[in-house]
Order: C-alpha cells, then sequence, then structure tokens
C-alpha cells in the first residue's frame, strides 16, 4: 500500500527542489549573479543565522527589487494553481478538473478585459486590472455555483460541472466581443490571458499573499476529508463525513485562491493537471500527501517555467502560459488516454 504520511525526508527533497528553482531564478538574467553570493546573500535575511554577505550595492538591489519578487510571485501563484487542481480534482472525482473548471478563467478574463476597456488611465494602473480580474473570477465561479446548486435533475457534482461550462462560455463571448472593439485594447487583453509574472516591485505578492494563505491552509485542514469525499458520496456520508459542507468549504477555498492567482498572473494553463497528477505518480493518490507536496512542487514547477520565459528567447520573453502549454498538452492527452492518476 501506498504511503499516506507525509514523511521528513519526501518533504525535505520537495523544499530542495523548490530552493533550487528559486536559486536557478535569482542568478539567471541579463545580469548574472554568482549562487554562492546569492545563496549567502538570501541566508542572511534568515533569523538567527550570522551569515554576512557579498553582494555588491548593484547586485543586491538586482536580486531584492527584480528578481526575488517574480520569482516570489511565481512560487505563489505555481503553489496556488497546483493545489486548486489537486482539490477540484478530489471534489469533483474527475482526473481532468483544473482550477479554472468553474468559470474562474473567463471571469477574470472579463474583468481585466473591462478593466483595460474602459479603466482609461487606470488601465496601466499595476493594482486596477488584477482587483478587476480578481472580482471577475469570484464572480464566475459564484454564477457556476449557484446555477448548479439550482439545477434539479441529475447529479450535484455533474450540475456543478455543466454550470461551470455554461457559466464560461457566455462570460468569454462578453469578453471576446468587448476585446475586439478595438486593437489595442484586444492586444492588451491578448497579452494578459496568454500569462505573466511581471511585476512592479512587491506590490503583487502583497495583494495576493492573504488569499493565497488562507486558501492553502483551509484545503490542508480538509485533506483527509477529501479522501474520503473522493471515494463517492454514498460512502463518505456513511461514514459520518459532511459531503455537502466539505465539497462547498474546497471549492470556496480552491476558487478564492485560483482567482487571486490568476489576478496577478493572468491564464497560466496546465499548472493545476501537470502538478498534482506527477505527485499521485510518485506518492499515491492519498490528499493527506498530494496537497502539501503540489504546494511546493507547484511552486517550484511554475518558478521554473518562468525562468524558460525569460530566457530562450532573450532578450525577448515569451509568455509564461505558452511554455507551461507546450508541456502541459502532451501530459493532458496522456492523462486522457490512460486515465492514470484518478482521484
Amino acid at each position: 500500500m501506498a504511503p499516506t504520511i507525509l514523511s521528513a525526508p519526501v518533504m525535505l527533497v520537495a523544499l530542495a527542489c523548490l530552493c533550487g528553482a528559486v536559486i536557478a531564478g535569482a542568478v539567471t538574467g541579463p545580469v548574472q549573479l554568482h549562487a554562492g553570493q546569492v545563496v549567502r546573500e538570501l541566508a542572511g535575511h534568515v533569523p538567527f543565522l550570522d551569515i554576512t554577505s557579498d553582494l555588491s550595492e548593484r547586485d543586491a538591489a538586482i536580486l531584492w527589487q527584480l528578481r526575488m519578487p517574480r520569482i516570489v510571485l511565481g512560487a505563489l501563484v505555481g503553489a496556488m494553481l497546483s493545489a486548486s487542481g489537486a482539490a477540484y480534482q478530489g471534489v469533483f472525482r474527475n482526473p481532468l478538473a483544473d482550477p479554472y473548471l468553474l468559470g474562474a478563467a473567463s471571469g477574470a478574463a472579463l474583468g481585466a478585459t473591462l478593466a483595460i476597456t474602459y479603466g482609461g488611465q487606470g488601465s496601466t494602473d499595476p493594482i486596477q486590472v488584477p482587483l478587476a480580474a480578481f472580482a471577475g473570477a469570484l464572480l464566475g465561479v459564484g454564477m457556476a455555483y449557484v446555477l448548479g446548486r439550482s439545477a434539479r435533475t441529475g447529479s450535484r457534482i455533474g450540475s456543478l460541472i455543466l454550470a461551470g461550462v455554461a457559466v464560461a462560455s457566455f462570460l468569454t463571448a462578453v469578453q471576446t466581443y468587448l476585446s475586439q472593439r478595438d486593437d489595442e485594447t484586444f492586444r492588451q487583453v491578448y497579452r494578459w490571458i496568454l500569462g505573466r509574472l511581471a511585476t512592479s516591485g512587491w506590490r503583487e505578492v502583497l495583494l495576493i499573499l492573504p488569499y493565497v494563505a488562507v486558501s492553502s491552509v483551509a484545503l490542508i485542514l480538509h485533506r483527509r476529508l477529501l479522501d474520503v469525499v473522493s471515494v463517492g458520496d454514498e460512502e463518505s456520508q456513511s461514514l459520518g463525513v459532511p459531503t455537502a459542507r466539505v465539497r462547498l468549504v474546497v471549492v470556496a477555498a480552491a476558487s478564492l485562491g485560483t482567482a487571486a492567482a490568476v489576478a496577478v498572473s493572468g491564464l497560466i494553463g496546465f499548472v493545476g493537471i501537470i502538478v498534482p497528477h506527477t505527485v499521485r505518480l510518485i506518492v499515491g493518490s492519498s490528499y493527506r500527501l498530494v496537497l502539501p507536496l503540489s504546494l511546493v512542487f507547484g511552486g517550484a514547477f511554475l518558478v521554473l517555467a518562468d525562468l524558460l520565459a525569460r530566457t530562450v528567447i532573450a532578450p525577448a520573453e515569451l509568455p509564461i502560459g505558452v511554455v507551461t502549454a507546450f508541456f502541459g498538452a502532451p501530459f493532458f492527452a496522456v492523462v486522457l488516454k490512460t486515465g492514470k492518476g484518478a482521484a
């Protein structure tokens, strides 16, 4: 039987991967930084470690004002999308469910489009577009949930999924109509949809950090119940698990975290499928393992994907959504064909 308890060695390996991705992202760029100096600089900011940094003032400014905000943002977004994907797969008992299943992506795109189209000078504000995208994502999920709950026929899970499809189609149609009205608006919206991790300092990190923290804690606290819910409603109810409440809390937490992530990063696809399924192949299907490891490996994955986006065609930059789709589309096809990793 596969283990269901997260062991220290497994978590240490996951954290080592994340640290390696952070260091790789920190040293790579137009100005190359020395890995040893970067490690000492980062370690010097850890409490109770008396380590002196030998980075120059210029290099320290590059590290802390340009690269680390982007790296931390990538880690937070990747962790949230991965954990949300894993949670959705458990709640809906569908191995192909992703964080955008209930209309978060289409709602966020509509919100961003409205801000870009009617925001005036604020359309270039680094806060206005993310806030509009966040509100749009919550609106999309809320509409899907209300519509799914109102269905009188079919299973509750199936109704929610179909409601998500319907809401996503409607919001996408509205967003497409608005973005097509002006060429410049279309270009801005298209760049946002392809995904990016551009930052203006630590502002974007502070913007999403509370939501990611609350959502992650809620999902981790429900990981044991997800193991029970994922086997079926009748079985979980026979064991005394309040299935409806668990599903509502998990969907709300995953949707809140997804909304916050896409608000600052745009639509980055496949992270919520690639990482949870890879974790399942390594440690098994128990959510007591899958959820915490998805958080860590998801952060590492997106940091490395962003590193590729920054360097493959340097000095130009690829949209990070293109990089994740390059790896995710074949992975999705393999999962679809083999059916492995089903929750």
